[in-house]
């Protein structure tokens, strides 16, 4: 975060979303705000809160990917959620505070892979070991005993090596060592013996370990899997890692991330607005949903499995289309948890024609990479994506203005001749060059008639 200016950070999102200036430059400003409070006095650190986005826009603009690549640019944990989702507290539904559960989850989970990166190369050299071992002295069928299969216990029924078949496995130990490392054995199957989780039991949103609850007086179950090798080292190195990863630690960094680095985007927000005075059939909780989710991006203290968790600094982003309720139908103290309002643009042609060309993932490249496992290699001329683009942009005036995934429909409909035929063992590789042609002939959908009798009383 310390390298990134919000000029740099426009800049990377810039390749992968067309337009939307305004609100690429407010979140770049919320990011940086981040790293600028984190070098202030401890004193003032303490009383800077981050300023909340209220993104206002049509779907399909970039709302939602904005949010999204903004966690992904600076590694910050990132949880997308639904405001229709939740109810009030009473009704049938989720809890507003699962939202930060589902954040920790994702923080652990960032964590913890960083923690597995650091000793992944031990760990294979641990696992390399563990396949070896177990090739060269084949787990035994477990034991008859009942009480001892409960357990879980291993047998302790090895007999004594001898110095000369000591000398005998060691040589075979640095063959089977070779062949792996050649990956001469991949298909290979072989038992493995794995653990069995206990069972959890969440209670008021707290996941409780019934194994955890025995003090560790139940040893831990196994059972034995037979895989190949290939799949069995994915197993036996997670356990390795896993080994050497301090999970306390881990615990501790991811809680510290989710507080001072999360972020949190509520989508949908418009859906819970209050559009009458009096709360009645299916608008009945969505104040009640509102003045729930007010505590959360107010500050509070939600507690989960991993620990309690503060929301003060996070970053809550909150996006709707606000056709039919406005802004003003939230309730006040919710507005004014969002004092940064952004309103987003409906796409032009332009903007369509750029969708197509400027992003590193456009709908243009997806398809390419799609068709080309089947042998297919497909290029686009200029004048075909302006009638891709058009075709998109007009279909969005004449009915719902669905943004740029009106483009999937269209893609979807122009290569559908492509996409069924393509595949099979025996097809040679054929190259199409999408023409202008091309499109006005394949798109039929987009080319009928506006149906008017929906207009007609």
């Amino acid at each position: 975060m310390k390298e990134l200016t919000p000029r740099e950070i426009v800049r990377e999102l810039d390749r992968y979303i067309v337009g939307q200036e305004a609100a690429k430059r407010s979140v770049a400003i919320a990011l940086r705000n981040r790293y600028r409070r984190s070098r202030v006095d401890e004193k003032m650190r303490e009383e800077i809160a981050p300023k909340n986005i209220l993104m206002i826009g049509p779907t399909g603009v970039g709302k939602t990917e904005i949010a999204r690549r903004l966690a992904k640019l600076v590694q910050a944990p990132f949880v997308k959620v639904e405001a229709t989702k939740f109810t009030e507290v009473g009704y049938v539904g989720r809890d507003v505070e699962s939202i930060i559960r589902d954040l920790v989850e994702n923080s652990i989970r960032m964590v913890r892979e960083e923690h597995e990166a650091r000793v992944r190369t031990r760990a294979e050299v641990m696992t390399e070991e563990r396949l070896i071992d177990l090739m060269v002295f084949p787990p035994k069928k477990p034991s008859n005993n009942p009480f001892q299969a409960f357990l879980g216990t291993p047998s302790n029924n090895t007999p004594a090596v001898s110095d000369e078949e000591k000398e005998r496995l060691s040589g075979r130990r640095d063959e089977i060592r070779d062949q792996l490392r050649k990956g001469l054995l991949e298909d290979r199957e072989i038992e493995v013996e794995v653990e069995e989780k206990s069972p959890e039991l969440e209670v008021g949103g707290n996941a409780i370990n019934l194994g955890d609850m025995m003090g560790g007086f139940m040893p831990k179950r196994t059972k034995q899997r037979r895989l190949k090798i290939k799949e069995a080292r994915k197993i036996l190195l997670a356990e390795e890692a896993e080994k050497l990863i301090d999970q306390d630690s881990v615990q501790e960094e991811a809680l510290r991330r989710a507080e001072e680095n999360g972020i949190v985007f509520i989508d949908e927000i418009d859906k819970i607005a209050g559009r009458s005075a009096g709360g009645h059939g299916p608008d009945v909780s969505r104040e009640g949903v509102q003045r729930d989710i007010l505590p959360i991006v107010e500050g509070s203290t939600v507690n989960t499995k991993y620990g309690s968790v503060k929301t003060d600094f996070m970053l809550f982003i909150a996006a709707g289309a606000f056709h039919v309720a406005k802004v003003e139908d939230l309730i006040p103290e919710l507005q004014g948890r969002f004092p940064v309002r952004v309103t987003l643009s409906s796409l032009t042609r332009e903007d369509f024609v750029n969708i197509l060309v400027q992003p590193d993932n456009a709908l243009t490249r997806q398809y390419a990479a799609l068709l080309e496992t089947d042998k297919v290699h497909i290029t686009f001329e200029n004048e075909a994506l302006s009638a891709i683009a058009e075709a998109a942009f007009s279909a969005n005036e004449t009915g719902e203005d669905i943004g740029a995934r009106r483009l999937h429909a269209v893609f979807e409909e122009l290569l559908e001749d492509i996409s069924f035929n393509a595949g099979g063992e025996e097809m040679p590789d054929v190259y199409l060059n999408i023409t202008e042609e091309y499109v006005h002939e394949h798109l039929h959908t987009f080319r009928e008639e506006q149906d008017i009798r929906k207009y007609i009383l």
